[in-house]
């Protein structure tokens, strides 16, 4: 398994195309140069929105150059040119001009539209990140919009940060008293230009890419992250030892009423789960519709486990460009046998195709369900399925969510396949649950229930898409808002097939054994 996830891994990266920052040609001399590409700009809260850098009026140089994009960079939306600065390894400048610029009416509306959406851009220095807005808004005792002033940073200043021949550390700081006046649609002169400065460091060029992993190591984050945790560990631990206890009990007694009934008159009525033997393995409505989720949803529960491992292993590191997006079609690909084998298999055992084994004959005439409370019907049932497990993993989405839409970097991949595995045990446990007090009430038709309760987690993640959306994050503009919850839709039915299959699985088990314990006739 550890050889094939280290040849999974490389076969990631090399379709990225990025290479570890040990690389060789990481080295440079003393006035080499090093790589600078300006990725994209966009407004900062609406992550899904991004442009290309010159898709602003910046200033053009000549021979601008795209850099080859790898798959996975191009799923993440990346779209790298040749910056305009010349940062050469240990060139210091101080305020050089690279440009001088008059600025037309329509490329001061564009520059004042985009400062006013507070645009930022993002560019990659020798593979690493560097951000910076492009302007700024003045609302200084101003309280009608149409009194601020936007202004347009022209004075950018890199620090940069190495340790003997290797770049360690960039940043970039604009100059807040090096402005252009954007306010009015008015022709503006304007001269762009930077500053370089080197400073050496006795960081080692491993641990560069510590710096931007480190906000989500914080000791406030991760008491919050184990708090999650143990939240979620005693959510288990009480909906277990209560499902176990009751369910013990419950069937202990069954067990020792049916094997009583057993030595008993002929004649008397059966009651409860057993009534219902010959028809609790009746095939479900739909069968092919059925098989075809279970295996959807087997794919995407073997897709995920294959993500994690990669994670926990190191591939998905800070800045690793596209490696996830590639990792999950590269993945997704090759899981689709098990899709298909599986949705074949169970179909071909609902055709009765000699693969399927239930301990009970299914009679040839389905029994009337007794009429049932509203609390007993599907929605409902759903609705306290996926409660049990959403309560255990909602104060992780937090993170993921402002990981995915937000700036933040989520890196504590050991915790969230902790939080994983707790909610795969919670849907499975209280699917079983609800699956048990359907057949006590002689409900049968448990096949659809047990896989839709199982799921029903997936729509609070969505419910959860919409707070998220209006109370935590400022994403704004029809672009982003269909991006999110369309992207967020697809997300959530992956989680509803996923769990679902879980959770029908865990149903399946449970209904064997329980009918495989007693004497059907």
């Amino acid at each position: 398994m550890k050889m094939l996830l280290l040849l999974l891994g490389a076969l990631i990266l090399s379709s990225v195309g990025y290479v570890r920052s040990d690389a060789s040609d990481h080295r440079y001399k003393e006035g080499d140069i090093v790589p600078l590409y300006a990725n994209k700009v966009g407004p900062f809260h609406n992550p899904s929105e991004t442009y290309r850098y010159f898709d602003l009026p910046f200033c053009v140089p000549e021979g601008v150059k795209e850099k080859k994009e790898a798959f996975g960079e191009v799923l993440n939306g990346d779209r790298l040119v040749s910056a305009p600065y010349k940062l050469n390894f240990r060139d210091e400048k101080d305020s050089e001009v690279y440009c001088k610029k008059k600025l037309s009416k329509e490329e001061v509306k564009k520059f004042r539209q985009a400062v006013e959406k507070d645009y930022y851009f993002q560019m990659y220095y020798d593979d690493l990140p560097i951000w910076g807005f492009i302007g700024k808004v003045d609302k200084e005792i101003k309280s009608d919009p149409s009194e601020y002033k936007y202004f347009l940073y022209k004075h950018i200043e890199f620090e940069i940060l190495y340790n003997n021949d290797r770049v360690i550390e960039i940043s970039a700081r604009m100059d807040p008293h090096s402005l252009v006046d954007l306010t009015e649609d008015k022709e503006v002169d304007a001269e762009f230009m930077y500053t370089v400065k080197w400073k050496e460091t006795e960081t080692p060029f491993e641990k560069r890419m510590d710096k931007y992993s480190m906000s989500s190591s914080l000791p406030h984050h991760l008491e919050i992250h184990w708090f999650s945790i143990i939240n979620s560990c005693v959510t288990v631990l009480l909906l277990t030892g209560f499902l176990a206890t009751i369910l013990m009990r419950v069937l202990k007694n069954d067990f020792t009423k049916y094997a009583q009934d057993e030595e008993a008159a002929d004649d008397l009525e059966e009651t409860g789960w057993k009534y219902i033997h010959g028809d609790v393995f009746r095939f479900p409505t739909h069968n092919s519709l059925f098989a075809a989720s279970l295996g959807s949803g087997t794919q995407l529960f073997t897709l995920t486990i294959f993500i994690f491992m990669l994670a926990l292993v190191g591939v998905f590191y800070p800045y690793n460009r596209g490696a996830l997006f590639t990792a999950l079609v590269v993945i997704y690909a090759l899981t689709s046998g098990i899709a298909g084998y599986t949705s074949a298999s169970f179909y071909c055992q609902l055709e009765g195709k000699s693969w399927f084994q239930a301990p009970c004959r299914t009679t040839k005439y389905p029994r009337e369900i007794p009429p049932l409370p509203w609390y007993r019907s599907a929605v409902p049932q759903m609705a306290m399925a996926g409660f049990l497990p959403f309560s255990a993993i909602y104060i992780e989405l937090y993170y993921i969510f402002a990981s995915v839409w937000g700036h933040r970097i989520y890196t504590i991949y050991s915790i969230l396949f902790i939080v994983f595995i707790i909610l795969i045990i919670v849907t499975a446990f209280i699917t079983v649950a609800l699956t048990y007090f359907q057949l006590a009430a002689e409900d049968h038709q448990w096949w659809w229930r047990s896989f839709l309760c199982g799921g029903s987690t997936g729509l609070f993640i969505y419910a959860y898409c919409l707070y998220y959306y209006y109370a935590r994050s400022d994403m704004s503009g029809f672009m982003q808002t269909s991006f999110f919850f369309g992207y967020m839709a697809c997300i959530c039915y992956g989680f509803f097939l996923m769990l679902g299959t879980v959770g029908f699985r865990a149903a399946l088990f449970f209904v064997r054994h329980i009918y495989r314990s007693i004497k059907c006739e």
